[in-house]
Order: structure tokens, then sequence, then C-alpha cells
């Protein structure tokens, strides 16, 4: 089955379910492990926002194939806060992380029309799923530390899917919010500055207001994803 997943960049329904049983009993870093006996590591697309608890992922990323170049989607956006936050991951855990963002002309023109106010949606897809589209094509597999507390989207996701033309692989997808934060105070990795005051879904400053699990996003505003994973 190995030769056979990695030589493809579509994958039937049947090879998807497979890969769902393999993987489901298996711990993080047991599916971390398996991902690379599976497919050719060149294959692979690991993307972070280094929000909240990133740490997980990331270190367990580290240890599995510390050679992984993780996208970061820099939307011009972030906290100050990300960005020392992802400084310090990359640092502590020697990661290769590369920025991905939206053309300076598409940026300015977010900017200057603040769309974040009048169309969201807009924004994001202009500032995180143009810039991710534009690589993307070059992977098989998609990984994402999605869990499936965090939304009712992501409530009806499984470890694997296909979805727009990408195998998406989410290792994270079915550990709870207390195992997550059980792991990340078990191995001392540090949270987000602004997990502290009250902020537990971290995306842009403009969107992002303090509250439980993904409550302070888009805050007023029935959006619950920036269109990434949808």
């Amino acid at each position: 089955m190995q030769e056979s997943l990695i030589s493809k960049k579509l994958y039937s329904k049947e090879e998807i379910k497979v890969l769902n049983e393999k993987y489901r009993d298996l711990s993080v870093e047991e599916r971390v492990v398996q991902l690379y006996k599976d497919f050719d590591a060149g294959d692979v697309m690991l993307t972070s926002s280094f929000a909240a608890t990133s740490a997980l992922l990331l270190s367990v990323f580290s240890k599995g194939n510390s050679e992984q170049k993780i996208y970061f989607i820099d939307t011009g956006y972030h906290f100050s806060e990300t960005l020392e936050y992802r400084e310090k991951l990359t640092e502590l855990y020697g990661l290769n992380v590369e920025s991905v963002s939206a053309g300076k002309e598409d940026h300015e023109f977010t900017s200057k029309n603040t769309t974040w106010k009048t169309d969201p949606e807009l924004c994001c897809s202009i500032n995180k799923v143009k810039p991710l589209e534009l690589i993307k094509s070059r992977f098989s597999v998609w990984v994402s530390g999605l869990m499936s507390w965090q939304s009712d989207h992501r409530s009806t996701l499984d470890i694997f899917e296909e979805r727009g033309g990408i195998l998406k692989f989410y290792p994270l997808l079915d550990v709870t919010e207390e195992e997550r934060d059980a792991y990340i105070k078990k191995h001392d990795l540090p949270f987000h500055p602004l997990i502290a005051f009250g902020y537990h879904s971290i995306g842009c400053k403009h969107c992002t207001v303090p509250g439980a699990d993904r409550s302070g996003r888009w805050n007023n505003s029935p959006k619950t994803e920036c269109g990434l994973h949808l």
C-alpha cells in the first residue's frame, strides 16, 4: 500500500478509509512517525498559525522530522505576541519556518479598505487562502493541528480526508482540550502569551478578542472559519 500512496496526488475513498483505520488507534507521536513511512517527506506540507497551543504539534514534528518545513501564513495583521511566539518556538525546537504572504497590492487593498470590517470572508481569502493556494499544488498531504472540539465543522472531520484536491491530515483531531493542556504541562511547552489574558483562539489582531475556545474569533460575526479548512 505504501508505494501506491506515495506515487499519487489523488486518493480514493477506499484508500482514505484504510488510512483512517490504520491511524485511528495510534498516539499523536506514532501518527507522525507513521506519516513518514507512508508518504515521502517532500510530499508533506505542514502549516502552523503559531497561535494558542501550537507548541504541541510543532514539538512532536521537531522530533519526528526535524527537517520538515513549516509554513506560517503571515497575514500582516498578527499580534506582535504571535510573531514573538513564532520566534520562540522556532529557536526552541530548531524549526524550519517559511512565511507565506499575500502579494503587496492585495494586502494593501485590504489595509486601505479595512476589509476585515466590511467583508471578513474576503479579507481571509486574500491574506490566508490565496497565498497558500499558490504553493499547495506542490504537495500531496497537508498537515494541520485542528482538533474536533474546537468547532462544529471540525467535529465532522476524520484524521484523513480529501479536500480541495489534497489529502488533509489532522494528527491531533481526537485530542481533547484536557489532554492537550496536560501534554503541554507535562512536557513544559510554552503557551502563547495572550492565553494569560483570556485569549484561547488567536488569529489576526483586528478580528480576535478574548473568549473561550473559538468564541473570540470574528467577534459579532457568524464566521467561525477563515476558509483554509473548508
